[in-house]
């Protein structure tokens, strides 16, 4: 198996192209300008980024990402457009993509199980939409949450999850973890059944858990809860996206005494 951490930053076109092929299998794809400058911002290590338009590329970094804009001068390989397509699925509209480093999983369980925490977990039991997750993952990055949990067979750190996620799954821990396998904490899950959220503060340690799209809490998940919460809503009204849902929460959590740092 290669290892992207060990391989040098590619300097000619020629060499950045012979490394993506070569690292691909193993890392994970970065879709875009702004994931690629999320993830360099949040600690990322990123062996290889290419792009169509190299001009185009920095002057968007001038413009909304200066912090990080000598980085990414240093990381990003101008290629011919036809090249950086054929390396991608989706060619995004910044032609830009990068491969990173995924975070150990033994790192992400030890920020995951770390007590006392000062910000909650995020769990999505069994989600189904790739989309859904990666927007849960990115509003969880901007709340400061520790991290997001996924239980079942989704993959979090899909290409589809990590482009929803605008490259923030490096700002929060992300994992796939069994129910056996959950953090310690005051366990909260969302159900129509529970108690008005507004009724309630979230302690900064609690595991915030939404059940899936089509079928909501697990009984393994809902057996495990220490308090079932339910989000407003006008009668009649079946329910709310997953991300809409995963915002509600946090910003209940925020607004009650946990915020941003």
């Amino acid at each position: 198996m290669n290892d992207p951490a060990r391989t040098p930053a590619p300097e000619s076109p020629a060499d950045a192209v012979s490394a993506w092929r070569r690292l691909a299998g193993d890392a994970v794809l970065l879709d875009g300008f702004h994931a690629l400058k999320h993830a360099v911002r949040f600690g990322a290590e990123v062996p290889v980024a290419l792009t169509a338009d190299r001009t185009g590329a920095l002057a968007l970094a001038d413009e909304l990402a200066a912090d990080v804009r000598a980085a990414l001068a240093a990381l990003l390989v101008e290629v011919p457009r036809e090249t950086y397509a054929a390396l991608v699925p989706r060619p995004h509209p910044t032609a830009v993509a990068a491969l990173a480093v995924r975070p150990s999983r033994a790192g992400n369980l030890e920020k995951l199980a770390h007590t006392p925490r000062t910000a909650p977990v995020v769990v999505l039991d069994n989600p189904r939409n790739l989309g859904n997750a990666g927007a849960v993952i990115r509003l969880a990055a901007g709340f400061g949450a520790t991290g997001v949990v996924t239980t079942g067979t989704l993959d979090p750190w899909h290409p589809t999850v990590v482009r929803g996620g605008a490259g923030l799954h490096f700002a929060t821990a992300v994992e796939r973890l069994t129910v056996e396998e959950l953090p310690p904490g005051p366990f909260f899950a969302l159900d129509p059944e529970g108690e008005d959220i507004r009724a309630l503060k979230l302690p900064d340690d609690a595991l915030l858990a939404l059940g899936s799209e089509r079928s909501g809490l697990s009984a393994e998940l809902r057996a495990r809860a220490d308090h079932l919460v339910a989000l407003p809503m006008r009668p009649q009204v079946s329910s709310y996206n997953l991300a809409t849902s995963a915002a509600m929460t946090l910003y209940h959590w925020s607004a009650t005494g946990g915020a941003p740092s």
